[in-house]
């Protein structure tokens, strides 16, 4: 925010307020004021107590008002006196320097400028307009992190993220609720593009380790034009959707590793079940225990490998085989037949998508 706009907003009201007036930064300093020899000085004093009642406060004969929420208090203005008078005069200053504010960052302020883009609320045709005038790179690689906390700390998600990336310059972390951060990261060579997964991996690390908060992460699709972020924090979206359904074990995902999981996730409902009948027509997912389960998935996860699955559920070989052959009398399906496999291992896919679905009506 420029310092210089909220000096010339106190020089137009220095004569019709005949009272000592100024603004403090998120850091305590005094930035702009009608007695310029107070600008520079510090009050951190000032913050701590509007940190615990977000309010009006009368101190050492001056009247402060924040700007911003309790959350984060970005500004606040000072007023000389203590009087209602006083506090009626801050009241109108923070209405001024709220809405000085926010049309500075709308025309200005270059995470603004991406937020807007991210969620498509600028026109396609202004883009490249609005970046010029920001002196914006359009044509560099970049990759939109959908950051999504799944408990409550002490500690303000944003905050989190915004001091893991503190370069404002290349980096954007933006709120898009309350447990959701994007994070727009520039990809400055090809390692950064091959590091995209350590990028993530260090998110959930740091927030994890320093924090003991439990984050997932979504990364959308590398694009090389501004234009395009909004389509990456949508593939992040889709990422953090597909992975909740079928990979929920998981703290990253990569959307362009999601697979069969990304085609199901796009296929209307009924059509899913549509499918499930014409697989199963000889019985149901519904007929197979717990145990049977467990056994399929094993097999799946050791390749069709009867000798490995076996060792690994430390159950003699003829013993799977026979499970295997129960499977197949109950869905007509032989799991060591590669074709039949990929059907099975779908249909369990499909299943648990409409399963997810249920849910969430």
């Amino acid at each position: 925010m420029s310092n210089k706009l909220f000096q010339g907003l106190i020089y137009q009201m220095k004569e019709a307020v005949d009272r000592n007036i100024g603004i403090i930064d998120e850091k305590g300093v005094i930035v702009a004021c009608s007695q310029l020899t107070r600008i520079g000085e510090t009050h951190r004093e000032i913050l701590e107590e509007l940190s615990y009642n977000f309010d009006t406060l009368t101190w050492d004969g001056y009247t402060y008002r924040p700007i911003g929420s309790h959350a984060r208090i970005e500004f606040v203005v000072f007023v000389e006196g203590q009087d209602e008078t006083a506090k009626s005069i801050a009241a109108l200053l923070s209405i001024s320097f709220s809405n000085i504010k926010t049309l500075y960052d709308e025309k200005y302020d270059k995470t603004n400028f991406i937020k807007n883009i991210i969620l498509d609320n600028i026109l396609p045709g202004d883009i490249y307009i609005k970046s010029k005038e920001l002196h914006f790179d359009n044509e560099v690689n970049r990759v939109v992190f959908l950051i999504r906390f799944q408990n409550k700390g002490d500690v303000i998600p944003f905050d989190v993220i915004q001091n893991m990336f503190p370069d404002k310059g290349r980096d954007y972390v933006i709120s898009v609720g309350e447990s959701d951060i994007v994070l727009v990261k520039e990809l400055k060579n090809m390692t950064d593009s091959k590091n995209i997964e350590i990028f993530a991996k260090n998110i959930v690390d740091t927030v994890s380790s320093e924090f003991y908060m439990k984050v997932v992460v979504g990364i959308g699709s590398v694009v090389s034009s501004i234009k395009d972020l909004a389509r990456s924090y949508k593939d992040a979206q889709v990422a953090l959707e597909v992975g909740r359904v079928f990979d929920t074990e998981k703290s990253i995902i990569n959307y362009e590793n999601l697979g069969i999981g990304r085609l199901i996730y796009q296929l209307p409902t009924t059509l899913c079940e549509m499918f499930l009948q014409e697989v199963f027509k000889r019985g149901s997912l519904e007929s197979l225990d717990r145990e049977t389960l467990m056994t399929i998935q094993a097999f799946f996860d050791n390749n069709l490998n009867v000798s490995e699955t076996a060792r690994k559920l430390f159950v003699h070989r003829n013993t799977l085989v026979y499970r295997l052959e129960k499977i197949k009398k109950l869905t007509g399906l032989d799991l060591r037949e590669f074709d039949n496999a990929i059907t099975f291992k779908v249909a369990l896919m499909v299943k648990k998508y409409l399963i997810s679905k249920s849910t969430l009506y």
